[in-house]
């Protein structure tokens, strides 16, 4: 079977927010205002940025991902864990129960989560389509190698399977940065 070489992007520090902590966060009326589309179909980076607030330290200008969500979580990497001062653990997104509390400030407010900020899982967003033609399924874990200076192979990869997504493999900057990503990257995924 042929194997799948995937874009490998990757996914910077930022929140999600439901629509009633974004208006906590900006104030009444408030929306989230497209600056530019992201790869995974609707989705977007939004003009707003929040403040995070851990126990040892803060990191500004967080971006947010857009449109709103059903709960509030935070995406960090484990170096951006360590300067805010928390426990983050390694989950796939929508994954929060028991995770790490955080105070997160707007120009308008600040909410405090009891639990939301997590590191994200490296994945695959994958279309029904590629997994069929690829022989991968929802869930699964795989392996993908990426050339270069740094050339590395991560491990551990859980494939999510969509009809909503495009597909693309997301790594945190901890990750690029280990391997030397830069710009427009591929891998070869292999079970």
């Amino acid at each position: 079977m042929e194997q799948l070489k995937v874009l490998v992007e990757t996914s910077s520090r930022h929140v999600h927010v439901t629509k009633e902590d974004l208006k906590t966060l900006f104030g009444d009326g408030a929306v989230l205002h497209n600056k530019r589309a992201l790869s995974q179909p609707g989705q977007f980076l939004s003009e707003e940025k929040v403040r995070l607030e851990g126990p040892k330290r803060a990191i500004d200008n967080v971006s947010i991902l857009g449109p709103e969500r059903s709960a509030t979580q935070a995406e960090v990497s484990l170096t951006d864990a360590r300067t805010l001062g928390i426990t983050a653990p390694v989950r796939e997104s929508g994954n929060v129960a028991g995770s790490a509390p955080l105070r997160i400030v707007g120009p308008a407010g600040s909410i405090e989560i009891s639990e939301g900020a997590i590191v994200a899982k490296r994945h695959i967003h994958i279309t029904p389509e590629d997994a069929a033609k690829y022989g991968l399924s929802d869930k699964e874990l795989v392996s993908v190698k990426v050339e270069g200076e740094r050339s590395l192979t991560f491990d551990e990869v859980v494939v999510r399977v969509s009809e909503k997504f495009a597909t693309a493999m997301h790594v945190d900057t901890d990750e690029a940065n280990a391997a030397g990503l830069s710009g427009t990257v591929y891998g070869i995924v292999s079970k």
